[in-house]
This record gives C-alpha cells, sequence and structure tokens, in this order.
C-alpha cells in the first residue's frame, strides 16, 4: 500500500500570488505575520501582500531576520516573534529556507518549547498542536520547501530537520512571476536543487508509479529549460516551466523520499555554510556514479530523457553517459564542480564522512547501501572531481 501526500490546496500560474485575498478570507485573518527574505523585501516582492493585507484592513507585522541554512537560534527567534505578535495567519514569502522557518514558526507558536526539542536525530518533544495555518510562496524555482513538511536547520557540523504532517502548507502558491528577477547563479543552484529531487526520487527504494510519472515529467521540463533560465533569465516560457518542474518535482520527492545526495550535503551546509542547492549540486554526479549499477534499469530511462546518444549504446554505457551529463549540467549552468572549489581540504573528509553516514533517514530510501568508507569515497571523488564512469 503506497499513500500520497501534498498541501491542503496548490495554486500555480502567473499572478497567482493575487489569491491572498481569498485566502485571508477564508482563514478569517486578523494578524498576519509575514516571513520574508531581506532580498525579497528589497526588491520589492513582498510588497504585493503587503499591499493586499492593508487593503484588506488586516494588521501584518514583516519579520525578516532571517539566513540562508538557518541555526537554530534563528529558528527560536522566529517562532517567539509568532508567539509574542499573537499571529493568526502566517505567509512565508522567499528561498527554501525562509519557508522553513516558517512553517516551523507556525506549528511551534503553539507547542510548548524549542526548535531544539523537535529535531529528528536529537530531540526530546512531539508535536501535539497542529499550529497555524500557513500559506507557503516560494521565489525561486527549486527547494520544494513549499511541498514539503521539513523545515531544516544548521547544527555546529551537519544538519538535522523537524518533520511532521503538521508542517504541510494549507495553501501553497507558485508564482512564476516571483522568479524572474532571480540572478544567475541563484537560478543554477535551485534548479540543480529541483533536478537533484526529481532524480533521486525517481530512484528511491520508495518510488510508486505516481511518483516516477511525476519525478519523469519534472526531468524533462528541468532539463530543457535550466540553461535557459540560467543564461537568459527573461524568457518567462523557461522560468514558467521551471517554476512548474520544481513544484512537481516537490511532490515526487516528498512521496518517494530523497538519499544520498542530499545526506551528504548535509554536512557541507553546516560545515562549510555551502548554499543547500550548491551543495546538492557538487555532489549530484559523484553520487550517481556510485549507486547508478543497483538502478541500471532508470539510469536508462533517464538517458532517454536527458536526449542523450542511445543508439548502439548498452544500458551500462548509457547510465555512465548520465552520469557525464550530471557534471556536464554543472559547468554548463556556472556552478563548481568540486569540494575544493569551496576550500575544502582533503582533511576534512573524514569529518564530512563521519556526519554524511549519520543521516539515516535519508539514507536507507538509496537503493545502493552506504558505508563510511563508501561514504569518504563519494567526498573524496567530489573533492577531485574524478568520476569512475564504470571502471
Amino acid at each position: 500500500m503506497h499513500s500520497f501526500v501534498s498541501p491542503l490546496k496548490l495554486v500555480t500560474g502567473e499572478g497567482s500570488i493575487k489569491n491572498i485575498t481569498e485566502i485571508i478570507n477564508t482563514f478569517n485573518a486578523k494578524k498576519v505575520m509575514i516571513f520574508a527574505d531581506p532580498v525579497v523585501v528589497e526588491i520589492g516582492l513582498s510588497k504585493g501582500v503587503e499591499e493586499i493585507l492593508k487593503q484588506e484592513g488586516v494588521e501584518y507585522s514583516l519579520y525578516t531576520d532571517l539566513q540562508p541554512e538557518p541555526p537554530l537560534e534563528v529558528g527560536d527567534k522566529a517562532v517567539n516573534a509568532v508567539r509574542e505578535f499573537e499571529a493568526d495567519l502566517v505567509i512565508g514569502i522567499g528561498g527554501g529556507s525562509c519557508l522553513d522557518i516558517t512553517k516551523a514558526s507556525a506549528v511551534l507558536a503553539t507547542n510548548e518549547g524549542t526548535v531544539q526539542d523537535y529535531l529528528n536525530l536529537s530531540g526530546t518533544k512531539s508535536l501535539e498542536k497542529r499550529g497555524l495555518p500557513k500559506v507557503l510562496i516560494p521565489t525561486t524555482a527549486g527547494t520544494g520547501a513549499e511541498i514539503t513538511d521539513i523545515a531544516v536547520f544548521s547544527l555546529e557540523d551537519t544538519k538535522d530537520v523537524i518533520t511532521h504532517e503538521y508542517l504541510i502548507a494549507d495553501v501553497a502558491i507558485v508564482d512564476p512571476e516571483l522568479t524572474y528577477t532571480l540572478p544567475p547563479r541563484v537560478t543554477a543552484a535551485s534548479g540543480v536543487d529541483a533536478l537533484t529531487h526529481a532524480i533521486e526520487a525517481y530512484v528511491s527504494v520508495n518510488a510508486t508509479d505516481l511518483t516516477d510519472t511525476l519525478a519523469l515529467e519534472a526531468i524533462r521540463k528541468i532539463t530543457k529549460n535550466l540553461r535557459t533560465a540560467v543564461w537568459h533569465g527573461s524568457n518567462k516560457e523557461a522560468r514558467r516551466e521551471m517554476a512548474w518542474g520544481s513544484v512537481i518535482a516537490g511532490l515526487s520527492f516528498y512521496n518517494a523520499g530523497v538519499a544520498g545526495v542530499h545526506a551528504l550535503a548535509y554536512p557541507l551546509g553546516g560545515l562549510f555554510k555551502i548554499p543547500h542547492g550548491e551543495s546538492n549540486a557538487v555532489l549530484l554526479p559523484y553520487v550517481f556514479d556510485y549507486i547508478w549499477p543497483s538502478c541500471l534499469p532508470k539510469m536508462k530511462i533517464l538517458a532517454h530523457e536527458f536526449d542523450l546518444p542511445t543508439e548502439g549504446k548498452s544500458d551500462r554505457e548509457l547510465a555512465v553517459s548520465v552520469v557525464k551529463s550530471l557534471q556536464d549540467l554543472g559547468k554548463d549552468v556556472g556552478l563548481p564542480t568540486t569540494l575544493k572549489e569551496y576550500g575544502i581540504k582533503e582533511s576534512d573528509l573524514d569529518t564530512l564522512a563521519e556526519n554524511g553516514i549519520k543521516q539515516r533517514r535519508l539514507l536507507v530510501r538509496s537503493p545502493k547501501a552506504y558505508t563510511l568508507e563508501t561514504t569518504r569515497a563519494v567526498y573524496e571523488a567530489a573533492y577531485n572531481g574524478t568520476l569512475q564512469l564504470g571502471k
């Protein structure tokens, strides 16, 4: 038996942010807390939401004390802000970290304790109350945070999460217009993040026919449009396809799960503060270079979806061509493809491996098992930028 979970309501399309009026009325909101990335406010993307709230006569508080890869103290301050304002609706508009803070704050506002109390690896409490209704509005096409019930926090040397069905959005609004002004590097990192969601979901041991269908459609949209969205950001069709591809990838990975790429990315964010999308992007080809023998039939299908030459090639050759194309994609969109480029030293690899192997929640979904030794080997390959490609 399989189940499929998604936000209670998903609103998509250009201009869909205007649905905020209807949403406010649905929840009969009187006091709204808005979480927004500082840059989102700076470039005016939150202005439309604020204007609607003013027109509706709704009291609101704009909270921008946020940062990427948020540590626990940032989460606790946000939770306390919601409690003190006594909000009855929480809106998040921004990237994945902003949306994660929004989810956690909306739920923890009505539960006792701190963020640390509810962490997956070390928490001691269980959520008892559903929390406040929440509306999530992504301004990037990639993280899938508007779809999932996960809030990620940075610890000293790794990351941990709060994950519970209460964190699922009451309403997710995906408006491609909000991504039009994204700079190339953010577009690239968030886009490869979305692709990683789709590909990891596709080969997950928990994949189903439904998640596979969604993952493959997301892969088609992202691989065909990511380069255009990065280098020709004014191309609205590419932006639209990336936004929709990100949503579909999110629905797939939330239900099938991600695995090795994300598990090994967490320590990169925790130890070296590498943005999540870039952490996934730099590891993606090396993880798949390790796991491809365990999912050969699906790698063959991916070769077709990537539009790679297939005539006269064996399944093995097709699989390694997919791995190489993942490395090429990172180069094509201007992202680093080795850990060296982030200033990571070879002496750091043991610590990375020790922290990466702890992410069992994610690693159990991998079609190929990890040991401490194989985890370190993947990091070493990513450090040197070397692919085995079936050797």
